[in-house]
Formats: C-alpha cells, sequence, structure tokens
C-alpha cells in the first residue's frame, strides 16, 4: 500500500516536472524570438503541456522502484555515517549551518544588482556560506566551547561510565561467553572499557541455545546465563552491526568479529586458539583468556620436588600421568607402577606449548 501512494505521489511530480519542462521550453522560445514564427493557439499549447506531463509522469512512473532502491541505500549510506558522527559535532554543525545561512541571506541582497547571474550568485553564496559555517562549527567548536561544558561533558553517561572511558572496547566472542570466566575476570577489575557484544554474536547463542544437541544446548544456555550475569552486574552494549555495510557480505561469524573490531578499533576477547592466529595475522589485538590463565599458573622449576596422585598410563611405555588442581597435565617417567598412589616426584623439565604448560617428572625415590 505505502509503494503504490509513494508510486502515484512521484508519478505526480512528473507530471509537474513535464508541465515545468513545456513552460521552461515556451519561455526560451519567446525570448528567442521564435515564437513569432511559430504560432500556436492555446488549444496546442494545453494539448502540449498535457503531452510532456504525460510522458515524464509516464518516465517517472517507470523509474520509482529503480529512485526507491537508490534512495534507501543512500539513506542507509547517510545513517550509518551519521552514526559514526558524535553528537556534540552534529549539534555544532547545525548551529554552524543555520549561521551561515543567515550570513548569507544578510549578503545575498547585494547580487541583485547582477541581472542576470544575480540568482546564481545568490544559490552560490548560500552553498559556500552554508559549508563555511558547518567545516568552521566542527572544526572549531571545542575551542570555542566554554570551559565549563567540556567539563560537563566529561561526566555525561551517569555512574561507571566516566571510568574507562578511552579504553579500547573489548569484545566478546562467543567462546569466551560460553567459558564463563570472563564474568569473574570482570569482578577483579582487570578490564576496563566498554563490553560489546556484537548482535550476531547473540545471535549464535541463541542458536546454540535452541541446538537439537543436548550438549550443544547446555553451553549455549551457560552462555546466556553468563551474558544475563554480566548484563546485570556491569553493562554491556549489544552492538547492532545492521548499519555495518561491510559487514553483510561476510558469512562467517569469527571474520565478522575482527572486522568489527577493525572499524571500532577494539580488542577481541576469546579463548580460542584458531581465531587468536587469524587474528595476529590480521593485525588485530586480542585477550586470550586460556593464555592469562597460563601466565598465571605456579611457577614450577627444574629440580623441585612435588607431591602427586597419579592418575593413569602415559603415551610412551613406563609413563604415568598427574594432574595439578589447574589442570596442569604431568608426565611421570618411571611412574606406572605407581598408578592410583600419591608418591613424591622431582620435577626435570617444563615445556611450555600454545596449548599450555606441561611438566616432566621422575618418581623421587627412583634409581
Amino acid at each position: 500500500m505505502i509503494r503504490k501512494l509513494f508510486r502515484s505521489i512521484f508519478t505526480l511530480i512528473g507530471m509537474l516536472f513535464g508541465f515545468g519542462v513545456f513552460l521552461l521550453l515556451r519561455f526560451l522560445i519567446e525570448d528567442t524570438g521564435f515564437m513569432g514564427k511559430i504560432k500556436l493557439s492555446d488549444t496546442h499549447e494545453f494539448i502540449i503541456s498535457i503531452i510532456c506531463a504525460i510522458i515524464f509522469g509516464l518516465l517517472f512512473f517507470i523509474l520509482t522502484p529503480t529512485f526507491g532502491r537508490h534512495g534507501a541505500k543512500v539513506a542507509k549510506n547517510i545513517e550509518t555515517d551519521l552514526q559514526k558522527v558524535p553528537t556534540n559535532e552534529v549539534v555544532l554543525g547545525t548551529f554552524g549551518l543555520i549561521i551561515g545561512l543567515i550570513i548569507a541571506f544578510l549578503i545575498s541582497p547585494i547580487f541583485n544588482a547582477f541581472q542576470y547571474i544575480g540568482v546564481v550568485l545568490s544559490i552560490c553564496a548560500y552553498i559556500f556560506m552554508g559549508y563555511l559555517g558547518v567545516f568552521i562549527a566542527t572544526r572549531k567548536g571545542n575551542d570555542i566551547l566554554p570551559a565549563w561544558i567540556s567539563s560537563k561533558k566529561a561526566i555525561v553517561g551517569g555512574k561507571g561510565k566516566s571510568k574507562g572511558m578511552d579504553a579500547t572496547p573489548k569484545i566478546l566472542d562467543t567462546s569466551v561467553i560460553i567459558d564463563g570466566r570472563i564474568a569473574d575476570i570482570m569482578k577483579t577489575g582487570f578490564i576496563e572499557g566498554n563490553i560489546v557484544i556484537p548482535e550476531f554474536v547473540l545471535v549464535e547463542l541463541r542458536h546454540i541455545a535452541d541446538s537439537s544437541d543436548s550438549l550443544k544446548r547446555n553451553r549455549g544456555r551457560r552462555g546466556l546465563d553468563i551474558l544475563n550475569r554480566i548484563q546485570n552486574e556491569y553493562g554491556i552494549e549489544i552492538y547492532n552491526t545492521v548499519s555495518e555495510k561491510s559487514l553483510d557480505e561476510i558469512p562467517e561469524v569469527d571474520v565478522k568479529l575482527l572486522k568489527l573490531a577493525q572499524i571500532m578499533n577494539g580488542k577481541v576477547v576469546t579463548n580460542d586458539f584458531n581465531l587468536n592466529k587469524v587474528a595476529m595475522i590480521k593485525g588485530v589485538e586480542v585477550l586470550n583468556i586460556n593464555e592469562l590463565a597460563n601466565t598465571l599458573k605456579p611457577v614450577v622449576l627444574p629440580g623441585e620436588d612435588m607431591t602427586l596422585f597419579l592418575v593413569k598410563e602415559g603415551k610412551e611405555n613406563n609413563q604415568a600421568v598427574a594432574y595439578l588442581d589447574d589442570g596442569t597435565m604431568i608426565v611421570v617417567e618411571e611412574g606406572r607402577r605407581y598408578i592410583g598412589q600419591t608418591i613424591v616426584v622431582i620435577v626435570t623439565s617444563v615445556l611450555q606449548t600454545s596449548a599450555g604448560r606441561m611438566i616432566f617428572a621422575k618418581p623421587r625415590n627412583s634409581k
């Protein structure tokens, strides 16, 4: 219904435009003196005006879908660009535009002395002064504003917004939300800045929570619970990515995440090893929860004694495996016969891998 109404209005505009073209042509013919050679009655002129109106009306009727698509695209581009402009710049630009138009209005009577080009000069004056007003207001407006406005602007947003205001946004991915440790890290206050959850990550979490696989469904529901906890305790920003045209054609969530981090100049918080590697290639900063956990594990040096409960056999012959409370795996050489027992071992070497830390040891009483 709205499209039909829009098409009808656009067709009417086309007919009026066609009638205006007829009037312009008649004016040009009269001004050049050809009207004396071409004798047209009022009826002929009326018929010609109707023909012009019908031609342009049909033309606008046919082109309405094309104009609509391009108009929607232009409107979306303008909306996207405006979302990236700070509110204070929009206000200052509007104020500068009004001042520029007022100045152009005051000086435009000067151009009335020019008989033919006065209108053109007046239009140019309005365009130039409007642009100049916007340019000066947006570039120098912060210097012109009183100091007390700047001080108030620094604390706008209420409790907790001014702290870490200039910090880099932290963008959470699906894996780190499901993992849940991010909530405890935020509780300690080690993460500053806005916590951003892209809308496509929220959609992925919902799909996982609705999965027919019980394991995936439980992981998705856990992620939503963690998200709700973070929202209630610390506040998060659900970033609407619909306006980001560059993300529309990217199907993979991880690639979208890295692209959004580049757009926002933010950091991705994850515990996905592969995403971490891809981010390094693309030059995106990453905060990896697993790397943080590995860094915070107790330092173990070769030669130290440890008391361990040997759980199972190792991969190699005569090996046994034990685990620390933080999940670190310890491979005990010559420990197969002690499986199921608690013994004292001596650390022989420590191997740091991308997946974590692995410790090698041997029984203290072995010969």
